[in-house]
């Protein structure tokens, strides 16, 4: 799926008032600065108890308060919020309390408002949680202007997701956890996921999205070129992202049932990558590595755009991006919930399957195979 950035080009240079998203300020052009690039992010530990730093907590956090103050009608985070409030659509089980964590929370609460979701599943109680305590009266002030009249109690929490889930939210008090967009700035993405699943009552629901695979490969490429001409190097400028095969390791490890992972590639296109990189500030998705480098050479960061343009322009001059969103689905487990057989139940054999009747009458009888 392709979104042309144009028109939110055009909205957010109204916003940002004379500095423009192609990254120029009067005569002076602005070097991008904070580029964020991905690796694959493989989740190892040398013991269970070990969690491995990777990203600034606080850094994000001013992040947040930055993008805040910027975001409003932002086309990506709502395409993926409502992507991913489509699985709540799928379920004919009302979810009377609902837990949203951080990330793209103002997307996940216009989508649940605006599509008429609080009333399909049910939702009379919402507790958003997030570390930008300006990001959360930025939902406040959306929820009270556009949805004064929703009969659904809201709290709002300012507090860092990690530490509040291990410690302030009750066991099995919530029907449905919402993780939209924020799970990939996790240090300990496997813990979040476990208290998650603490949390939610027998038979709820874990929601989540999270950037991962070949995000950004465009922009990696054309960074990595150029910190290769320029400086002779390739640096540690990249935000580490979790592979399609992690997800349902995370969900199994977390305990939960009937785990689920799927992934949306959508392509973003706008004029230049100055235009990219504005578009991650305003996002809050900016780099927040604890070993990033201070800053980008504007030498390296005229390179850097130049080689995107050079490696990746399309035939009209625009230039794309690449997101890959991962969509994670699991269940607490319940006694209710369907189960495999057991292994040896089976009665037929695959390979024997061609030998039955085109008409598929095989009788009354259950047929299981093996």
């Amino acid at each position: 799926m392709r979104i042309a950035a144009t028109a939110f080009a055009q909205a957010s240079g109204q916003i940002l008032g004379r500095r423009s998203l192609f990254g120029q300020y009067g005569s002076q052009t602005l070097a991008p600065a904070g580029l964020c690039l991905p690796f694959v992010r493989e989740f190892a530990a040398v013991n269970d108890n070990t969690v491995m730093n990777v990203f600034d907590r606080q850094l994000k956090k001013l992040h947040r308060d930055r993008a805040s103050v910027h975001i409003s009608e932002e086309p990506l985070t709502s395409e993926i919020a409502r992507r991913l409030l489509d699985r709540l659509k799928d379920c004919t089980r009302t979810f009377p309390s609902a837990l949203i964590l951080g990330g793209a929370s103002l997307a996940v609460t216009r989508e649940l408002h605006s599509s008429d979701l609080l009333k399909q599943a049910g939702i009379t109680e919402m507790t958003i949680l997030d570390s930008s305590e300006a990001m959360l009266s930025k939902v406040a002030d959306s929820l009270s202007e556009d949805h004064a009249e929703t009969q659904c109690a809201t709290t709002f929490i300012h507090s860092d997701e990690e530490a509040y889930l291990n410690s302030s939210v009750q066991e099995g008090s919530v029907d449905v956890v919402i993780a939209c967009l924020g799970l990939h700035w996790c240090n300990d993405l496997p813990g979040v996921l476990i208290q998650a699943k603490r949390v939610l009552k027998p038979d709820g629901l874990f929601l989540g999205a999270l950037f991962g695979g070949d995000t950004l490969q465009e922009l990696r490429i054309a960074c990595s070129v150029a910190e290769q001409e320029r400086d002779g190097g390739v640096s540690a400028r990249i935000s580490p992202f979790a592979k399609v095969s992690d997800g349902g390791m995370l969900l199994g490890r977390a305990g939960f049932n009937l785990p689920a992972v799927d992934i949306d590639t959508i392509t973003m296109m706008y004029p230049n990558a100055y235009e990219l990189v504005e578009h991650l500030r305003v996002m809050g998705e900016t780099n927040a590595v604890l070993a990033r480098r201070g800053s980008v050479s504007r030498d390296t960061a005229l390179a850097t755009a130049a080689a995107y343009q050079a490696l990746f322009q399309e035939d009209d001059g625009s230039v794309p991006a690449t997101f890959d969103a991962i969509f994670l689905t699991g269940w607490c487990p319940h006694h209710n919930q369907q189960r495999p057989d057991a292994r040896g139940s089976a009665t037929v054999s695959l390979k024997d399957l061609a030998d039955l009747p085109a008409s598929g009458d095989f009788g009354a009888e259950t047929v299981r195979p093996r």
